[in-house]
């Protein structure tokens, strides 16, 4: 007797589930919607501009740097999806340069989105979290995007660093507060992932191909990761079937964190 999906087929492990995904109008987060969809979730995007997420998810716009905004967006989310079991904390923005190259005001619209976006969603989906975990144990999580960003030191991203690195402590903070209330909360750690950011950062270097392979060539695998890969990373973390994970960085970065390979020969 098969115990599996079938052939082909993706697991139904989020049947009857509820889940809101920030950032997911592109990218990774659109990625992450569709697959939670795909599995058998009910999905929300919230996204300063969610047309482009992916056919089926309930749309809608806000803007993560307005408290406001948000209670009001999750509150909308919870009315249409009846529920909340899984929130995404996924949106962000790059920052290029070396701790001189930003001004105050820069560093506080990057920490804003990136760190405070994802403080601004928790706490307003944290009561739809808990009372879904009070009902339904072993369904309810979290799952921010951070980035390798936040563990290895990368030329040119001081501002971009900072902000992921208080994204992996916050989630490790997170953990501890709320496990006692039936609420894992993790993050994925992506390497350079072939998004949309990425391809309008490339547009702007002297020479796009030359630097789009060195961006390839870093990673020990020899290419970029996809947003597929790290929206299934996201998905698995969230899954109820890894209801044993929580306060985990999971790593999707081509063996770039923690491979050492010799030179090529």
């Amino acid at each position: 007797m098969s115990t599996g999906a079938h052939a082909g087929r993706p697991p139904a492990d989020f049947a009857g589930m509820a889940a809101v995904v920030t950032g997911g109008g592109s990218g990774i987060g659109a990625a992450t919607a569709a697959l939670l969809m795909a599995r058998g979730a009910r999905v929300a995007v919230l996204d300063r501009d969610p047309a482009g997420a992916p056919d089926g998810a309930v749309r809608v716009t806000a803007e993560v740097t307005s408290d406001a905004a948000v209670r009001a967006a999750v509150e909308q989310a919870v009315a249409e999806l009846g529920a909340l079991h899984t929130l995404v904390g996924n949106a962000g923005i790059g920052a290029i340069g070396t701790v001189e190259d930003n001004d105050d005001a820069e560093w506080g619209r990057v920490l804003d989105v990136n760190v405070l976006g994802l403080v601004r969603t928790a706490r307003a989906a944290l009561p739809h979290l808990r009372r879904t975990a009070a009902g339904a144990p072993g369904t309810v999580s979290i799952t921010h995007t951070c980035s390798i960003a936040a563990t290895a030191g990368l030329p040119q991203r001081a501002l971009y660093s900072a902000s992921k690195g208080a994204v992996l402590s916050l989630t490790l903070a997170m953990a501890a507060d709320h496990l006692r209330e039936g609420i894992r909360v993790n993050c994925v750690n992506p390497g350079t992932a072939d998004t949309p950011w990425i391809g309008r950062l490339l547009e702007r270097a002297d020479d796009p191909a030359a630097e789009r392979a060195a961006l390839h060539a870093r990673q020990p695998m020899g290419r970029m990761v996809t947003a597929d890969e790290v929206a299934a990373a996201i998905v698995s973390l969230a899954s109820p079937a890894a209801s044993g994970i929580t306060g985990t960085a999971l790593a999707v970065d081509g063996g770039m964190q923690g491979l050492r390979l010799r030179p090529a020969t």
